[in-house]
């Protein structure tokens, strides 16, 4: 049975919640173990269900993985390049780390085409086009992606989309090629930093990691290491919008303030008030909000990953926003739903335009994504009544024991299980 999330608005929220792992960290750098000889242990993991089917597709490919509740322990001795077609690989969006790990290490792999989040098209083909640079061939059979190598060498890859799932395949790829390989116009993003502390650890040499060129010098061998995830920026700047929105006094711990200063420049820029100290934030309500345009840039640009959450605070804000969305275009299937609840925002093109403030209302909605869960679990903290939330296995991808985080702070929240009705209505 599938459970939907019950959520009675207008309870304030106090106190404090702690910040997990990064997720966007967390996909790339089980695969990146791979690459080793010997045992990568992985901790500040975040319990989530992406971490899950990960730690599943590895030892399909004869990984020994012991996976506990912060920690993943990866000893790849045995692993094979078996072809991991459909099945698990279609749940989940960054299972397509695992084609540049696979070929670094094994010079072959077979991966079924990705799933995750239904965001329209977030193409690989600029991953694609690093692993033919570095001499893979790369071939679509039957809904799979193919690649061969006789040996991989270093080569100079200009990436003409900023983008960072090519950046940080193409770097699993290039640590163990022959030669040099240059990344230009690489993303930028904390967690591909993370993913090249890792990579260092285990003996790979690169130079740039966080700047738009980076320098990998390949080696023969990786070897094992330990390794600590960075905090969840989008965890924690999902955290502090529902501060702005429901908040007396809440302090977000264990974050690292430098990499959501887009949103608390913003949420300052609303009136919001925002105290930063070395790894928390205090965020304290203030009453009126004003109204404040967004647009959504790579990283250090305000993160798409956010834009969602923060549109339904823009709907308690006084005036007209325009939040524009410059990374994905079809990132705006939460706004029937928030209309669904009484907002007043309207869609045209790349922009959402959002007039308020608005009551909101509980209502039944479903999260269509990660992001737009999270969004619509703000709007219900704030709606008057109680908001049910389906589609809970998209929410559970990304934030890890949400209700627990929220009841800590004085949220009213609970599960309960779907109706055969409401599963009739979900399927169609």
């Amino acid at each position: 049975m599938m459970d939907k999330l019950m959520i009675e608005g207008g309870h304030p929220l106090e106190g404090t919640v702690l910040i997990s792992g990064a997720k966007n960290s967390a996909v790339a750098l089980i695969p990146a173990a791979i690459l080793a000889d010997s045992t990568v242990t992985i901790d500040n993991l975040p319990t989530i269900s992406d971490v899950k089917l990960l730690a599943e597709l590895l030892r399909e490919i004869g990984g020994d993985v012991e996976l506990s509740a912060h920690e993943i322990r990866i000893n790849p001795e045995q692993m094979i390049a078996m072809p991991l077609p459909n099945g698990k690989v279609k749940k989940l969006r960054a299972s397509y780390y695992l084609m540049g790990a696979m070929l670094g290490k094994f010079k072959k792999a077979v991966i079924g085409l990705p799933g995750g989040c239904n965001l329209g098209p977030r193409p690989i083909d600029q991953h694609i086009k690093g692993f033919e640079a570095l001499g893979a061939r790369v071939t679509n059979e039957q809904g799979a992606i193919y690649l061969r190598a006789e040996e991989l060498r270093g080569a100079r890859i200009y990436l003409d989309v900023v983008s960072v799932g090519a950046t940080i395949n193409i770097m699993l790829a290039a640590v163990r090629a022959k030669g040099q390989t240059i990344i230009e116009n690489a993303a930028k993003e904390p967690e591909i930093i993370d993913v090249a502390t890792l990579l260092s650890s285990m003996g790979a040499r690169i130079k740039g990691a966080g700047t738009n060129v980076i320098r990998i010098d390949g080696v023969d061998s990786l070897k094992g290491c330990r390794h600590s995830i960075i905090p969840d920026r989008i965890e924690a700047g999902t955290y502090m919008i529902m501060a702005a929105a429901m908040g007396q006094k809440v302090l977000v711990d264990n974050i690292i303030p430098y990499h959501v200063e887009s949103l608390i420049a913003k949420l300052r820029e609303m009136g919001v008030v925002v105290e930063v100290s070395d790894d928390q934030v205090l965020i304290h309500n203030v009453g009126k909000k004003k109204a404040v345009d967004i647009k959504t840039l790579v990283y250090p640009g305000f993160p798409t990953d956010l834009q969602q959450p923060f549109t339904s605070l823009l709907t308690q804000a006084d005036g007209t926003s325009i939040v524009t969305d410059t990374i994905y275009n079809a990132r705006f299937k939460h706004i029937d739903e928030l209309r669904r609840m009484g907002a007043n925002v309207k869609v045209e093109g790349r922009s959402s335009i959002i007039n308020g403030k608005t009551k909101l209302q509980g209502a039944k909605v479903r999260a269509s994504d990660l992001r737009a869960g999270a969004a619509l679990v703000v709007a219900g903290l704030m709606a008057e009544g109680i908001t049910e939330l389906s589609g809970l296995s998209h929410v559970e991808r990304g934030y890890e024991n949400l209700e627990e985080k929220l009841i800590g702070l004085g949220a009213k929240i609970w599960r309960e299980k779907m109706s055969e009705e409401e599963l009739d209505q979900v399927k169609n």
